[in-house]
């Protein structure tokens, strides 16, 4: 009896609830709430379901406006509008206001008008002879609207032809008909017209038609209604203006370096030097950047016919630099006698020569090390005259892990120093097909010493030499021909040369290196396609070291080998080959949510002079950009449980690496973002190494030793950065015992111990992938 109660009172508290919420009791007087609309299609024709589809889609778009989002009848924000008051003064009420929405009521809902929309709409895909009408429903006090739209099979294109009666504009036009976006045999769809219209107007720009529009272009049509088809003509509007129709040229090019948009435009008379016929204002001696080298990004040159891609290439180039906030290119008619000629005024706005940054942070690493970082930079935007970037920076920091013992904490100093050209730099002339984008030439010097108090100090020296260019938006390329760094290690202790005689792969990997290669990276990236759906982005690396070292051993006579290593300046010289793909795919959700995928795989093989990766060149697994439900580089190799070392710094790495993630980004609230998440993966030695740590890398048996973890996240997006918080647990811990790795049904997120030993807490800046 008291059950029955008990469930009486909860299902009417339920329903006051929805009552409450449904937003229907402050309304009006003599309103109705609008709650939506849709459409329905009639049709004799027989309509494909994928065509018909489409075209409900279409009539879908044109319904306005939008009804109250609701839930199981509960409309939560017009609750909060109704709950805030018309004028709120506290807080709350103004907060609840702000997030709230109005009451969509069917008054300012406009069906009559919304049908001729519909039938617009449906006209421009090729259903000409669409009808639509529109019935009210009433249901107390709201009410929805149903459009029911006569719909036939869409116009097809039967016939394209082009009717330019301009000679000049007709032969550069059919000369690319090829390329036409529209082909015969295809439905009617006004916005292919659109497309071919700005095709054609791009191509002319590029041919020096400087003042045509798209919009002198009209498309003419003729139908049949037999069988539904449409003969399309391409012609010219009857009163184009002549300059539209004029090939021109370029003239004068002016360019000031120094322009100010809160000043007027200096005169173009006074204080000019003539180089490669362009004039820049003002003297030599007062100019940041030498007149060569912004002439060399300046693709507009006199006498030459203007053309759309050179103007492009202008301001990308020069935007390029990194030295101008902006960069205006501006077209005016030459006051010469004859016409057809432009006058360029290239108009830049220089940023100031020097830039000074200092970071403090706290560092926080999974492996319970942390510490304060502090990081001072200067930049140099013009360092030489030429636009070179000139980078100084000086790095410290200094952590310390708690809870794990004594000792165990350790400082870092790293100067840094990179100078960039805005240019290739090379012995022999280089002709580059694709120009749009600037060419870069990078070098770097940088120096890092690691004190790990009461085990050893480390010293890397690195230089490093190369360029870096985009084929496309899409594609970029950076190789560096050289790639040097040399690492010693001074005032080992007694206890870490016991760890590393313990450890043979350890100690080969910690010996004094000296490191000599080329590496190369391919990066094709569709997040810049910022509208499509799905967006994939790949990462490709390759780097070998040690071959031309090992060459020149073989030709004087000496046979390089682990066994009895050769040296350079006093080192042993690592030689390998590595390569690794980072595969990444982005699906993107009409609400701006995201569903983000990566596929990461990495093989390297020592060899010759070497049997083991420079420990700065090993893969490693878990952290909280890699398996987040392990600390950091924590995971294998293999079946190796990484908590049997001593000591969490000198984690062991490997020749393999495998790893796939899945997360759903969502939004919360404003700046607020969420996520779930799933990662997987490990690394593996080769099996010459497997004798030293975990279990090699088999087809056979890899999928078995597979670490899995998952979690939730919640991040802070504030534009200029994000900073993350990622939540994770073990669900797989492939050094546990075969057929018992899977730790699912031991979850006991209420068990302190098992928190301890099992939640991991990643605090990071940036998404992971």
């Amino acid at each position: 009896m008291k059950r029955s109660i008990l469930n009486i009172s909860l299902l009417s508290l339920i329903l006051l609830l929805i009552s409450a919420c449904s937003g229907l009791r402050h309304l009006p007087e003599g309103e109705i709430l609008y709650t939506g609309a849709e459409v329905k299609l009639e049709h004799g024709d027989k309509i494909g379901g994928k065509k018909k589809r489409f075209i409900k889609n279409v009539a879908e778009d044109a319904l306005r406006p939008e009804p109250n989002s609701s839930f199981l009848g509960i409309r939560p924000r017009l609750w909060m509008y109704n709950v805030a008051g018309d004028e709120p003064k506290r807080w709350l009420g103004k907060w609840l206001k702000k997030r709230g929405r109005s009451p969509v009521l069917l008054s300012s809902v406009k069906q009559g008008a919304t049908t001729s929309i519909i039938d617009a709409r449906l006209f421009n895909i090729g259903i000409f002879n669409a009808f639509t009408n529109f019935e009210t429903i009433e249901k107390k006090r709201t009410a929805s609207v149903v459009f029911t739209s006569y719909v036939h099979k869409p116009y097809t294109i039967s016939e394209y032809s082009y009717a330019i009666s301009n000679d000049s504009l007709s032969r550069p036009v059919l000369s690319v008909k090829d390329r036409t976006v529209i082909e015969t045999g295809l439905d009617y769809n006004l916005g292919q017209l659109r497309i071919e219209r700005e095709r054609i107007d791009d191509f002319l720009k590029h041919r020096g038609y400087f003042y045509f529009s798209p919009d002198y272009l009209v498309f003419t049509a003729d139908t049949s209604a037999v069988d539904r088809t449409v003969s399309l003509s391409l012609t010219l509007k009857d009163d184009v203006p002549e300059n539209a129709l004029t090939v021109y040229r370029i003239n004068n090019v002016f360019i000031d370096q120094h322009y100010s948009i809160s000043e007027e435009f200096a005169s173009k008379t006074t204080d000019t030097l003539r180089y490669h016929n362009k004039l820049f204002a003002g003297k030599e001696a007062d100019m940041n950047i030498r007149p060569g080298v912004i002439s060399r990004s300046v693709f507009l040159k006199k006498n030459e016919i203007y053309k759309r891609s050179n103007h492009t290439i202008t301001l990308n180039r020069l935007m390029a630099m990194g030295s101008f906030k902006f960069v205006q290119v501006k077209f005016s008619d030459s006051d010469t006698t004859a016409a057809g000629y432009l006058d360029v005024d290239i108009l830049m706005t220089p940023m100031t020569k020097y830039a000074f940054r200092a970071e403090i942070d706290i560092v926080s690493k999974s492996n319970n090390f942390t510490g304060p970082r502090m990081n001072v930079s200067l930049l140099n935007r013009n360092a030489f005259g030429g636009a070179e970037l000139l980078y100084i920076s000086m790095a410290g920091s200094y952590e310390a892990q708690l809870g794990r013992g004594e000792n165990l904490y350790s400082y870092s100093l790293n100067p840094n120093v990179e100078l960039t050209f805005p240019r290739f730099i090379l012995p022999w002339h280089l002709k580059i097909k694709n120009r749009v984008y600037l060419p870069k030439t990078r070098l770097s010097l940088s120096y890092n010493y690691l004190r790990r108090i009461a085990w050893f100090d480390m010293r890397t020296i690195q230089f490093g030499f190369g360029y870096r260019w985009r084929e496309s938006n899409l594609k970029e390329h950076e190789f560096n021909p050289i790639s040097l760094s040399n690492t010693t290690i001074r005032n080992k202790s007694a206890g870490f040369n016991e760890l590393l005689e313990s450890n043979p792969f350890l100690k080969k990997s910690y010996e004094e290196q000296f490191i000599a290669g080329a590496n190369y990276t391919f990066t094709y990236n569709e997040q810049v396609l910022q509208h499509r759906k799905m967006q994939f982005l790949l990462i490709a690396a390759a780097e070998t070291a040690g071959n031309a070292f090992s060459l020149a051993h073989i030709i004087a006579g000496e046979k390089p080998s682990d066994k009895n290593p050769s040296k350079v300046i006093g080192s042993i010289y690592s030689q390998y080959a590595k390569l690794s793909l980072d595969g990444r795919g982005y699906y993107n959700f009409r609400d701006k949510n995201k569903f983000a995928m990566r596929l990461f795989t990495g093989v390297a093989m020592p060899y010759g002079n070497s049997s083991v990766l420079p420990y700065s060149k090993q893969f490693f697994s878990g952290g909280s950009n890699s398996i987040r439900a392990f600390h950091i580089n924590s995971v294998g190799p293999g079946t190796f449980n990484q908590d049997s070392l001593s000591v969490r710094f000198l984690q062991l790495g490997g020749d393999i690496k495998l790893e796939m993630s899945a997360e759903y980004r969502f939004n919360i609230y404003r700046f607020f973002k969420g996520a779930l998440f799933i990662d997987a993966g490990n690394v593996w030695l080769h099996e010459a190494n497997a004798d030293i740590a975990g279990s090699p890398f088999l087809f056979s048996d890899f999928m078995d030793q597979i670490a899995v973890g998952t979690g939730f996240g919640l991040r802070i997006d504030v534009s200029f950065f994000l900073l993350r918080f990622d939540l994770a647990w073990p669900l797989r811990k492939p050094w546990l015992e075969e057929n018992n790795r899977w730790v699912i049904d031991r979850l006991s997120f209420g068990n302190k111990d098992w928190r301890r030993d099992n939640l991991v807490l990643n605090v990071a800046i940036g998404y992971p992938f």
